[in-house]
């Protein structure tokens, strides 16, 4: 009977020796490697920043055309892709608004996403 009772405690004290080692090794492999998160993050602020300034860049070419109305177009920016998004009074307007965007500086393609919706409606 204290045969018994022995292995039952030293199989019972190897089981726990075994998960506390594997736990460890475990939580080891999985630590986030400091430097490459630091650098994604950085990446993803600059990305972020770049768009922002064509998006700003883009408005702005908007605002000083001629015969384009600002008013209710949105304007987004991805990687170089721009979005244009809302309402104009007349389609000759949302033609224009596509000419003036692709000839901002580092646009490399527009989709035009503009409805007509005329004034007063």
């Amino acid at each position: 009977m204290k045969a018994i009772h022995a292995i039952k405690l030293a199989g019972s004290a190897l089981l726990v020796v075994a998960s506390i080692s594997a736990y460890a090794q475990a939580s080891d492999a999985t630590a986030p490697d400091t430097s490459t998160t630091a650098g994604a993050k950085q990446q993803y602020k600059a990305t972020k920043a770049a768009n922002r300034a064509l998006q700003k860049k883009v408005r702005a070419a908007l605002s000083k055309a001629k015969g384009v109305s600002v008013a209710n177009i949105t304007v987004r920016a991805r990687d170089g892709a721009v979005t244009l998004q809302g309402t104009v009074p007349e389609q000759g307007q949302s033609d224009k608004a596509t000419e003036v965007a692709k000839g901002v500086a580092g646009v490399t393609s527009v989709k035009n996403a503009l409805s007509v919706r005329p004034e007063g409606t």
